[in-house]
């Protein structure tokens, strides 16, 4: 594996959000500020993107936004980033985001959040990527899909092996300390290659 730098943060950015959310996306980008890491995401101003990114700055982190240009708007686009990468499409602003980062975390969010938590899960899976893979799990949000990951599981649609490949915690500090000592776990390559 290679050094932990960069960060990349997956998570909502609605304007309806619940106080408690929005706090503990502040508590994560504070985290990451104080470890000295450089967050990667979204690019957005507003919900958890917006939390994150302006108490990361504000505790000195570097903070990369990656913004498709249809969101490039005032209302959207964070506009006090240490560097923003405007990109064509959706699959542009993901694929950069992952090329950027060594490590991934989601925090709380909807159908975006939880399309990019599941496949870059599915990266390391299939071997594409050996980097950690957390979710900050505020107000058990995240409960619910960690029972249908075992429930796949138990039904054979995933490996037990792949249980270690996320990474679960509900507090920023504790997180980091977990992605920092990850260590990918041993045979996933039998998903690939079919041995029992």
């Amino acid at each position: 594996m290679k050094p932990l730098q960069n960060i990349c943060v997956f998570c909502g950015c609605s304007d309806r959000i619940q106080e408690p959310y929005l706090q503990a996306a502040r508590k994560m980008g504070r985290a990451i500020a104080d470890r000295g890491f450089t967050i990667i995401y979204g690019g957005g101003r507003t919900g958890l993107m917006g939390a994150l990114a302006d108490s990361a700055l504000e505790h000195g982190s570097k903070v990369i936004g990656v913004l498709p240009e249809t969101f490039n708007t005032p209302v959207l686009a964070h506009e006090n980033l240490s560097e923003l990468h405007i990109v064509n499409t959706m699959h542009e602003r993901k694929a950069k985001m992952i090329d950027l980062s060594d490590a991934f975390i989601a925090l709380p969010g909807g159908f975006g959040t939880l399309e990019e938590l599941l496949e870059i899960l599915t990266w390391a899976q299939i071997g594409l990527h050996t980097n950690p893979v957390g979710i900050l799990n505020t107000n058990a949000y995240f409960d619910s899909l960690l029972v249908l990951i075992e429930h796949a599981r138990s039904q054979g649609f995933i490996y037990d092996e792949h249980r270690s490949l996320l990474i679960n915690g509900s507090d920023p500090y504790d997180l980091l300390d977990q992605i920092t000592s990850y260590h990918p776990p041993a045979n996933l390559d039998r998903w690939v290659n079919r041995e029992r």
